[in-house]
Order: C-alpha cells, then sequence, then structure tokens
C-alpha cells in the first residue's frame, strides 16, 4: 500500500471512531441534561438506526477536517 492510502484508511477509521465516540457522548450525556426525563437512556433505547443517522454524518466532519490537516486528498478542492 502507498503511504497515501495508509494515511486515507486512518482518517477514515479515526474519523468514524470520533464519529461513534461523539454521537455516544451525546445520546448518553447530552440528552439526559436537555430532557432530565431520560436519565439512563441508552443507545438501544435511543434506536440503533437513529443513533447511525446521528453518528455517520458527525464522522463525516471528522474526515473533512482530518483530510485537510492530513492532506490526505479526499475531497478534492
Amino acid at each position: 500500500m502507498s503511504p497515501l492510502a495508509v494515511r486515507r484508511l486512518i482518517v477514515w477509521v479515526v474519523s468514524m471512531v470520533l464519529g461513534f465516540v461523539v454521537g455516544w457522548l451525546i445520546v448518553v450525556v447530552g440528552y439526559p441534561v436537555i430532557k432530565p426525563e431520560s436519565a439512563g437512556i441508552t443507545v438501544q433505547d435511543f434506536g440503533t438506526m437513529y443513533f447511525l443517522v446521528l453518528s455517520v454524518p458527525i464522522g463525516l466532519i471528522f474526515v473533512t477536517w482530518l483530510d485537510l490537516f492530513f492532506d490526505t486528498k479526499i475531497l478534492s478542492e
């Protein structure tokens, strides 16, 4: 594999992991702060599809920024 392909793979993996972590924090920590009667909510209670619809776009935001910093040229200029 070329060094550029390795950097691109790293960008995608790190971005999606960060997207899922931020999504999990929003569901488990942020949602109960806004709506206190929903304390103790889990991803299963929130809904798996809703969680994916929340987390994947957040991961794509991380892809955009990491693409800029790692200069992987995933997004064309």
